[in-house]
């Protein structure tokens, strides 16, 4: 694929000065500062800024930990009084910078509605669990920055996922409130001004449910919540926890985000000319535009292929176990009602999600009903468009692919932003141009190296922080694994020969592990406690760490400040992986299985590979291989160049050179813009072209 052409207007811009904390009291609620922080601090632009990042915290660091990295909180508590002349100036810089955006020209083009269970915006919003939010999060901070027409539709989860408790050696879920009031959001409002209200089928009645709106710049991002006085009960809690409950909780959730989120947007006046379903979750939408052709009098098939002109499908899971599929027993309760009143036969939903439409003990699958439903479909990456088609191959649809990418300013570090800054002062014109980023091989080696040493000490301070006692070496080699835990991502293979562990943190290795595993994922549970017994055995005392409770915050210094992020997925399981990506942008290395992205990003110079660019046909074969070779790299590889700072430094460069122009949410969004949500709308489900980040 040819590079996206550059953008002609800066898509991040230029961070304020950066000053030391001085809590010298200024200012109060009257101050003429205050309504304009609550104004930023009410709109989540500013999550997509490195300089936010740094401000925030500044203001009050004690407060800043306490309410949860919340700044409408502090501000309203009074946190004003302790500015100090220099955080006033950065505040200032930045809100001149947050009112350029807004006086930009409003989008333009044909409007789409993006659908996702979960958005990761910041970890005082936490209505997200990993990967899927992180990507959602950014594709919206990437759609505000490149002005796409967009609009986004989710649901506010109350108690969010949950917050992880370490106790005895295992992992225990806490569930948290999330008060509306405290948080960046506020209600939907109708055209006469009144909150929407909107009602979605639940068997002979209907569930009610209430909207917040948070801003991301232009970007909205509406949120369904059925915690509403209307509603007994137990539906008021359907939309307290993110991933919770049993699969009929689960269907209703669903019927809620894709049902309710479509009306909930002509509610407010909205006809988006495409819908992108992120994940199965949302494809009951589909379902909906389908009644409404029907209701307006065009025969079934008719109104289906004028969902299909309207709808496009993003997978993200590349392991059938992994997609939504519900029985009739669970469907028809549901949504029989609602179907017989649209006049549809009883089968039709059913069949719209089968992979063998009138095969009645097939579940319908969500994945199913949502690329059945698509002019076009994608998955996110190469090696996963390779196995979605095969997955899929009975469906006989085309099925292209978009590598994912990170938002550069949400994860971008500031030692890495200086750097930048210094040498490279206009990369913000340049975020999608390769030719642009092979300067970064002409940055001054010991200045890349300086800037790797402040990432990893400000890490090591925050970890001994969280932990309360002086652990780890700020100067050592720091390797991370830190994501969700799920079995098949094999958190505990470093661990396959313990010995042979010992032998690397007697050369000088420290290793950092975080992340969560699903409270009912059982497998993913013990191998958290697999980890967390490694970490108490006296061999790796204080040199191999978990840090509990992963969250954004925590995740920014992970991916910024180790020298390698370790990725152990087993082949071909990891659909794209974007944490390696916040690494990489930051001139970290990867050492990596090759998938997800990773077969597209690597060349040698940039990192490094473990095992085989192969599929295993045994498992146990597979971990004994990838195992022996991830040692090998590890022991051949990466600990020499770490003693030979000047390679380490062309490898940094190398990674900052081919990672940032291709892997960024900027370049994602302009490819979703041009093959999924403008092309050919008016052609009957074309097919979509493949996709990459790079030849592959």
């Amino acid at each position: 694929m040819a590079p996206t052409a550059p953008a002609p207007a800066p898509l991040l811009e230029a961070s304020a000065p950066a000053h030391g904390p001085d809590h010298t009291a200024h200012g109060t609620a009257r101050d003429p500062l205050f309504a304009d922080l609550l104004a930023l601090a009410n709109d989540l632009w500013w999550t997509g800024r490195p300089a936010a990042h740094d401000l925030w915290p500044r203001l009050d660091p004690v407060r800043w930990e306490a309410l949860n990295h919340n700044p409408l909180a502090m501000l309203r508590e009074g946190a004003l009084a302790h500015a100090s002349p220099a955080w006033r100036e950065d505040a200032e810089a930045l809100l001149t910078l947050w009112r350029a955006y807004h006086r930009r020209p409003q989008p333009k083009g044909p409007l789409t509605a993006y659908f996702c269970m979960e958005y990761g915006l910041h970890e005082s919003l936490p209505i997200y669990s990993g990967g899927l939010g992180m990507l959602a999060g950014d594709h919206l901070r990437s759609a505000c920055d490149t002005d796409l027409n967009l609009v986004a539709v989710g649901i506010f989860w109350s108690e969010g996922y949950f917050r992880q408790v370490l106790h005895d050696g295992r992992q225990m879920p806490a569930f948290c409130r999330n008060d509306p009031a405290r948080l960046p959001i506020k209600p939907v409002l109708g055209p006469d001004g009144r909150p929407v209200v909107v009602r979605v089928p639940l068997g002979a009645g209907t569930l009610a449910a209430r909207a917040h709106e948070v801003h991301i710049g232009r970007v909205r991002l509406l949120l369904l919540d059925a915690d509403v006085p209307e509603n007994p009960p137990e539906h008021r809690a359907l939309t307290q926890r993110l991933y919770g409950g049993d699969q009929r909780t689960r269907l209703i959730q669903e019927v809620l985000l894709g049902i309710g989120g479509a009306r909930l947007l002509r509610a407010i006046g909205l006809e988006p000319a495409t819908f992108h379903m992120n994940e199965g979750h949302a494809s009951f939408l589909t379902l909906e535009l389908w009644a409404r052709g029907v209701l307006s009098g065009l025969e079934p098939e008719a109104a289906w292929a004028a969902v299909r002109q309207r709808c496009v499908f993003t997978t993200h899971t590349p392991v059938p176990a992994g997609h939504d599929r519900f029985p009739w027993a669970l469907v028809d309760p549901v949504l029989g009602a609602w179907r017989s009143q649209i006049g549809l036969w009883p089968g039709a939903f059913m069949d719209k999600g089968r992979e063998r439409p009138g095969d009645v003990d097939e579940p319908l699958c969500m994945t199913v009903l949502g690329m059945r439903a698509s002019r076009a479909i994608n998955g996110v990456s190469a090696l996963h468009g390779e196995v979605t088609r095969e997955m899929w191959r009975g469906l006989k649809l085309p099925v292209g692919h978009i590598t994912n990418g990170v938002h550069p300013g949400a994860w971008l570090a500031p030692e890495t932003m200086d750097l930048w800054d210094r040498h490279l002062p206009d990369w913000r014109l340049h975020l999608a141009d390769r030719g642009y980023w092979q300067r970064c091989h002409q940055l001054p080696q010991a200045e890349v190296l300086a800037a790797r040493d402040q990432r990893r000490t400000r890490l090591v301070a925050e970890v001994r922080r969280r932990l309360g006692r002086p652990v780890l070496d700020p100067r050592a080699l720091t390797i991370g694994f830190a994501r969700r835990f799920a079995p098949y991502k094999r958190g505990d293979l470093l661990f396959f020969d313990p010995d042979r562990l010992v032998r690397l943190l007697d050369a000088g290795v420290q290793v950092l592990y975080s992340g969560k595993a699903h409270p009912a994922d059982v497998a993913g549970q013990q191998i958290v406690a697999r980890v967390l017994e490694f970490v108490r055995d006296p061999r790796y005392h204080d040199r191999v760490l978990f840090v509990p409770d992963y969250d954004m915050a925590l995740g920014r210094l992970l991916t910024s400040g180790c020298d390698v992020w370790l990725n152990t997925p087993r082949r071909p399981r990891e659909a794209s992986g974007t944490s390696g990506q916040k690494a990489a942008i930051n001139g970290n290395l990867n050492c990596s299985i090759q998938d997800g992205w990773w077969p597209e990003a690597w060349d040698g110079s940039n990192g490094w590979s473990i095992g085989r660019a192969e599929d295993y046909a045994d498992e146990e074969d597979q971990d004994v291989a990838d195992a022996s070779d991830l040692y090998r790299v590890l022991e051949e590889q990466v600990l020499p160049t770490f003693a030979d700072g000047a390679a380490w430094a062309k490898m940094s460069a190398a990674s900052m050179a081919s990672c940032v122009p291709l892997f960024n949410t900027h370049r994602m969004v302009l490819d979703y813009k041009a093959s999924m949500y403008e092309a050919e709308l008016d052609a009957p489900a074309p097919a979509l072209p493949v996709l990459a980040a790079r030849p592959v």
